[in-house]
């Protein structure tokens, strides 16, 4: 019997992930050390691929390098940012070149908006 075919998205994922640009693999090596937040990389939730997801929070994180400033990309990147929302992922975005210039900042950023976020633990 063959096998179930996976959605296209899986195996376009697992190609991004392993031909990721030089500050997506900064800022993973960041995230990835994270204890209490845990993220993925390159996740699928169809028709798209986001660049790092944080599935607790519902958050997506996207780094948009020089290409999402050209043609009908900002426009296209703000109607995939509602549809995420329409999902209820909110979507955060960082440019390539601020990743690059710090990507421990920028991890920093992101956890300390994930930490005010994450719900309140009922103390005893």
């Amino acid at each position: 019997m063959p096998r179930p075919r996976r959605p296209r998205n899986i195996a376009k994922a697992r190609k991004l992930r392993s031909e990721a640009s030089l500050p997506e693999r900064l800022l993973w090596r960041e995230l990835r050390q994270q204890q209490d937040i845990k993220f993925r990389r390159q996740h699928s939730i169809e028709p798209y691929v986001l660049d790092f997801y944080c599935a607790s929070l519902k958050l997506c994180i996207e780094i948009d390098g020089i290409a999402h400033d050209m043609g009908d990309k900002p426009q296209r990147d703000v109607e995939r940012d509602a549809k995420l929302l329409e999902s209820g992922i909110e979507t955060l975005r960082f440019t390539a070149s601020e990743v690059l210039a710090d990507p421990g900042g920028v991890a920093d950023s992101i956890v300390r908006f994930c930490e005010a976020r994450k719900p309140l633990r009922a103390e005893a």
